[in-house]
């Protein structure tokens, strides 16, 4: 009997399969982080990167709060799990007061989620519902923006904007518009002429996740007033742009008018629970009140104990920490920040306001750097000790709200660090 040998593992036999990222290569050493405390993250090849996007923008009280730790603890010692299928927790029903008292506009009801994802399906479920509700059944559209990112289950993958491998995967789209949002309104106004009757939602990032890219206020006020006539639901997808990132507790406080419905999770829990909520306005809840109707939606691990002790800590330690004075201070590093790279290789202009930035990148032929481009400088800067988003031609950052003046100085030493060996190595070119 012959016998083979054995053969040692091949390095594309990882027992993890890590997202968005080819295996074969995948430097195990220097991308396995080990511990996390404050705006560091230690990894397997025994260096500490200070991290300038808070995660995935999720800790924007830096990693490892001490108090948010302890209240979740707690409560997992009082009830390690409790679910929310027909039924309720002391726990759900405070954080989601909690949570209702945070936004500048009125809100009546939450509907816990797990993941930005999951809650973007969630709303899409929530405004097509809501239009059979009204005897509109024939509204089943829903609206994104072009460039747009709202996650990658099979809805939220559908209705984001930008390319994900959609055809691979065979998303349905049929129902999903996409139009863009820098030209000043008329590819909204256009679709409205042509599709309004049949509109559920049209849903919105104030600044798009993917290249943090602003929307103008200007746009917001035409899907606002296209609301007035159409009669559809306004979502913001808050995901990114809640708790402190961007302004105040939402980015859409500052709107005209208020969402009917705002998706919150980044930042939610200080990222120690899977976490996503649904913020409805009275406009909604009161339609499937009047009629007694079931809205079907529900994850197992959405809202438990734990999860809520985490936010209603998250909320405690953004007031005592007072995060609109954070807010304003990190937002102003990263200008300066932002100002001081302006004559560093690759360097354009910047993206994105408050606390969610994109630094343009561009060959020397003066167009925008390649996706492999892009990749290539991040793996510099992480090289040089600090860790950085890629996004599309442009580098993100998202620091915590908690970065000092000495943490910037170690950031801003990185990304030049960064940049000069990618030129080095020719990626310019």
């Amino acid at each position: 009997m012959t016998v083979e040998p054995v053969l040692p593992t091949p390095r594309t036999q990882l027992p993890l399969w890590v997202p968005l990222t080819t295996q074969h290569d995948f430097d195990e050493a220097g991308y396995t982080a080990v511990s996390a405390n404050g705006v560091h993250v230690t990894f397997e090849d025994g260096r500490q990167r200070i991290c300038a996007k808070s995660g995935l923008w999720n800790t924007n009280l830096g990693y490892g709060n001490q108090q948010i730790a302890e209240a979740v603890a707690t409560e997992l010692h009082a009830a390690s799990y409790l679910p929310l299928f027909r039924t309720s927790h002391r726990k759900a029903v405070e954080a989601s007061r909690a949570l209702l008292s945070l936004p500048a506009h009125d809100f009546q009801r939450v509907v816990f989620s797990t993941s930005g994802g999951a809650a973007n399906d969630a709303a899409m479920k929530l405004a097509r519902q809501y239009f059979v509700l009204n005897g509109q059944p024939e509204r089943k559209l829903i609206v994104g923006l072009s460039g747009s990112y709202h996650g990658l289950t099979y809805g939220s993958q559908a209705l984001s904007g930008d390319e994900l491998g959609q055809a691979v995967y065979g998303v349905d789209r049929r129902n999903i518009r996409h139009i863009r949002f820098d030209d000043d309104g008329a590819e909204l106004t256009r679709l409205m002429h042509r599709e309004g009757h049949r509109i559920a939602a049209v849903i919105m990032e104030p600044v798009l996740g993917s290249g943090a890219e602003s929307v103008p206020d200007g746009f917001i006020e035409e899907v606002i007033k296209h609301r007035d006539h159409h009669g559809y639901l306004v979502v913001a997808d808050e995901v990114a742009t809640g708790f402190g990132r961007v302004e105040g507790w939402f980015a859409s406080d500052a709107w005209p008018q208020q969402p009917d419905i705002i998706i919150t999770s980044k930042g939610l829990t200080n990222g120690t629970s899977a976490c996503a909520a649904l913020l409805i306005a009275h406009r909604v809840t009161q339609l499937f009140d009047a009629s007694e109707s079931i809205f079907v939606h529900g994850e197992t691990q959405a809202g438990t104990p734990a999860t809520c002790a985490a936010i209603l800590s998250t909320i405690a330690e953004m007031k005592r920490l007072d995060h609109h004075t954070l807010n304003k201070q990190v937002a102003e590093g990263l200008n300066q920040l932002i100002e001081d790279l302006q004559h560093t290789p690759g360097v354009g202009n910047s993206t994105g306001r408050g606390c969610m930035r994109g630094l343009k990148l561009h060959a020397k032929n003066g167009m925008p750097l390649s996706s492999d481009g892009v990749l290539a400088v991040v793996r510099n800067i992480h090289q040089a000790g600090s860790i950085v988003q890629p996004g599309p031609g442009r580098i993100q950052l998202l620091p915590a709200l908690t970065y000092t003046e000495d943490n910037f100085a170690e950031l801003r030493a990185a990304v030049k660090a960064g940049l000069f060996s990618a030129e080095r190595d020719g990626v310019f070119e």
